[in-house]
């Protein structure tokens, strides 16, 4: 039942990131692997965890949950190396065109939607990384006006204009920061996880 569950799943996130990415470009694909991921742990927070071990369970939840965010976090290095190098430039310039130049939009928007899943599930994910993505949503929300001929972007347009680069590093520091520490943590149960299988294993051939 379990593999089964898994088969499913996969197929309906792969199905989602496809369908998101045909209709909205490559906005879509980043919208799509947020809404695969918290797809991914809705079901799994309550379809698949009473079938099977807890921490794996969270092992997993973790682990699809920062796939976003790395593809995320790597279009924020091209953007900050983008007024430095032609190629980042490029990538961007084509990212953009792409998304009818709402790339950072959409990112602010799956960000802010991603912080929502460990403020209302904490048990898998700590609260605090929540917090963190919704801020950082934010940001790249407020990022991706700022091209709005409007008196609320005026407010704050030039900000992102004068130290845009400095706004990018905070937001690539707090992104590799929630990366690597949902990370550590999966290594950290994997590891509870080995020690426990093997303490029973060594219980059974005593027994």
């Amino acid at each position: 039942m379990s593999k089964t569950l898994d088969i499913v799943m996969a197929g309906v996130i792969s199905g989602i990131v496809a369908f998101t990415t045909s209709q909205i470009g490559i906005a879509g694909t980043v919208i799509g692997a947020v809404m695969g991921a918290m797809l991914y742990q809705i079901m799994a927070h309550f379809i698949r965890e009473p079938l099977g071990n807890i921490k794996t369970q969270k092992i997993e939840t973790r682990i699809v949950f920062i796939v976003p965010l790395v593809i995320i976090l790597i279009i924020e290095l091209l953007y900050l190396l983008s007024p430095i190098y032609w190629e980042p430039q490029k990538i961007i310039h084509f990212l953009q065109g792409a998304t009818g130049w709402n790339l950072f939009r959409s990112i602010g928007l799956g960000l802010i939607i991603m912080g929502l899943y460990p403020i209302i599930v904490p048990e898998n994910i700590k609260r605090e990384y929540g917090f963190i993505l919704i801020f950082l949503g934010i940001i790249k929300l407020l990022n991706g006006f700022i091209d709005v001929d409007s008196p609320l972007v005026h407010i704050y347009d030039k900000l992102f204009y004068e130290f845009g680069a400095i706004i990018s590093v905070i937001v690539i520091s707090a992104l590799l920061y929630v990366i690597v520490k949902i990370f550590m943590e999966s290594v950290t149960l994997i590891r509870e996880d080995d020690q426990s299988s093997n303490d029973s294993e060594n219980h059974e051939q005593k027994s």
